[in-house]
C-alpha cells in the first residue's frame, strides 16, 4: 500500500469532514434546538460561495469577499426568516418539509436567473495557494486552512452554547419555551437570531468551499443530504455529535472512493471491480448511517431533553 496516498486520503477526509460539521452544526442548531425542519439549509451554503465569488471581482481580498458572503447569506436568512418561515414554526414536519423544499427550488432558480446557469470559479487566495510538507508528505495549505477553520468554528460553538448567557437561553428555548418567554425573554427573536447563525455557518462553508470546486446553483442540495446523514449518526440536536459524525462520514465517503475499487479487485475481476466499486461507494455512508443506527438508535450522542 502507498501509505502517503493512504495519509493524503485521510487528511481529504478530515477536510470533507469539516465542511460537513460546518453545515451540520447550523442545520443542529435549528433542527435540533428550534425542532424546525429545514430543507433549503443548504441554499444558505449555495448562496455564500455566490455572495463571496462575486464580491471577490470587485474587492479582490479573499477575506473580504468572506465576510460579504457570510453576510449576504445571513441577511438573505434574515428575510427569509420574516417573510416565510416564521409561519411555519409552529406546523408539523411534514408542513415544513414541503414549505422549505419549495424555498430549495426559489433559491436554486433565482440562483440560476442571476448568475446564469454555467459555474462560476473562483481561484486561490495567493497566502493559501501552496503546499506544507510534513513527514515527507506535501499537502495543500489551503485544505489544511479549512480543517482549522472547521476545529475553530466548532471551539467558539461549543463555548457559545456552554459557557455564555445566550447559550443558556438558547438551551432554555428549546426545552422550556413558554417558561423562558414569561420571564420576559424574547423567545422569536432567539429563534431569529439562531436560524441566521445557522445560515452563516452554512454560508462560511460556501465560502470555503468556492476555489475548490465549481459554485452553481444546486450546488447545496446534495451537500444538504449529508449533512443530514451527519446529525442523525451525531444524535439530532448535539454539536458534538455532529462534529464526530461529520469526520466519521467524511472518512467512510473518502476512503470508500479512493479504495473500495482496489478492495473489490482482490474478489472478483478487474472489469466488475471497476464498474462496482465508484458505485458501492457513493452508497457507502448510507450503509454506515444504517449500521450506526442499528447499534445506537438515537445516535452516538442523543440529547437529554
Amino acid at each position: 500500500m502507498d501509505w502517503s496516498l493512504f495519509f493524503m486520503q485521510m487528511l481529504n477526509g478530515v477536510q470533507l469532514g469539516m465542511l460537513l460539521f460546518l453545515l451540520a452544526a447550523g442545520l443542529t442548531l435549528v433542527f435540533g434546538i428550534m425542532n424546525f425542519v429545514n430543507l433549503s439549509h443548504g441554499s444558505f451554503y449555495m448562496l455564500g460561495a455566490y455572495f463571496a465569488a462575486t464580491a471577490l471581482r470587485y474587492v479582490h481580498s479573499f477575506l473580504l469577499a468572506g465576510v460579504i458572503g457570510i453576510g449576504g447569506g445571513m441577511l438573505a436568512a434574515l428575510l427569509t426568516e420574516r417573510l416565510a418561515l416564521r409561519k411555519l414554526y409552529d406546523k408539523n414536519h411534514l408542513v415544513q418539509v414541503l414549505g422549505t423544499f419549495g424555498l430549495l427550488l426559489f433559491f436554486n432558480e433565482a440562483a440560476r436567473m442571476v448568475w446564469g446557469s454555467q459555474p462560476v470559479f473562483t481561484s486561490l487566495p495567493s497566502w493559501a495557494d501552496g503546499s506544507l510538507a510534513f513527514g515527507g508528505l506535501s499537502y495543500s495549505s489551503y485544505r489544511l486552512l479549512i480543517i482549522v477553520a472547521g476545529l475553530l468554528v466548532a471551539l467558539v460553538i461549543y463555548l457559545l452554547i456552554h459557557r455564555t448567557r445566550v447559550g443558556m437561553l438558547v438551551r432554555a428555548s428549546s426545552t422550556h419555551a413558554e417558561i423562558v418567554a414569561a420571564l420576559g425573554v424574547n423567545a422569536r427573536l432567539v429563534n431569529t437570531l439562531l436560524f441566521c447563525v445557522g445560515a452563516g455557518l452554512a454560508a462560511l462553508a460556501g465560502w470555503l468551499v468556492g476555489p475548490i470546486v465549481s459554485v452553481q446553483s444546486g450546488m447545496g442540495d446534495s451537500v444538504l443530504i449529508l449533512a443530514l446523514v451527519v446529525i442523525v449518526i451525531g444524535g439530532i440536536g448535539s454539536i458534538r455529535g455532529a462534529l464526530y459524525a461529520a469526520l466519521l462520514v467524511g472518512m467512510v465517503d473518502t476512503m470508500g472512493r479512493a479504495y473500495m475499487s482496489q478492495m473489490l479487485g482482490g474478489i472478483f475481476q478487474r472489469n466488475v471491480a471497476d464498474a462496482a466499486g465508484p458505485a458501492l461507494a457513493s452508497m457507502l455512508i448510507y450503509l454506515f448511517m444504517a449500521v450506526m443506527l442499528a447499534i445506537k438508535p438515537d445516535g452516538l450522542f442523543p440529547v437529554k431533553r
